[in-house]
């Protein structure tokens, strides 16, 4: 099955700040959903039934406290000029302690096989992008400096992924709550 560790956004004000954005900005692209957005701590790829419980056990010795979260400014990856993905990041306080948690994540699924590809870049996704859109640069200064609200982050989620045409089905396999 394919898996990942997540920290979703609970705040409704927030989530529906992010749906206004996506409206307003009027790109051709996938907006993420609602009910998907979330920041990736880890992507673990395929996993077997037989590794679940390991996952599950080690996940679970993990001990954070809950981490306030602004979301503010709006960018793309790779670049403005050739966008994949536009994102919402956080201020700096919340970056520095999602970043270690999502090294907490790291250290203790890394003697199961599990390590990033890339460093840990604290944002949100708001949309996917498939074919190319051509430069946003424009429509992304105007973003730099949004404030779109503040949320806490109290769990970390173990979460399953279906992928299908109308995009991903998620659920949860665990609930690891902060301490």
């Amino acid at each position: 099955m394919r898996t990942f560790v997540a920290a979703e956004i609970q705040n409704d004000e927030v989530l529906d700040s992010i749906a206004k954005l996506q409206s307003d900005l009027k790109i051709k692209a996938k907006p993420v959903g609602k009910e998907h957005m979330h920041f990736t701590l880890l992507f673990l790829g395929e996993v077997t039934e037989e590794l679940v419980p390991k996952i599950m056990e080690a996940l679970q010795s993990i001990a954070f406290s809950p981490i306030q979260v602004s979301f503010i400014g709006a960018g793309a990856f790779p670049n403005p000029r050739f966008p994949r993905v536009i994102w919402i990041g956080v201020d700096d306080i919340a970056s520095q302690n999602l970043v270690k948690l999502a090294t907490q994540v790291e250290e203790k699924l890394g003697p199961l096989g599990f390590k990033s590809d890339k460093p840990f870049k604290p944002h949100l996704t708001i949309f996917r992008i498939k074919n190319k859109i051509g430069d946003i640069s424009k429509e992304l200064d105007k973003l730099k400096t949004i404030q779109l609200g503040h949320d806490t982050i109290s769990e970390l989620k173990f979460k399953k992924s279906i992928l299908t045409p109308n995009g991903p089905i998620y659920s949860d396999l665990q609930v690891v709550k902060a301490r």
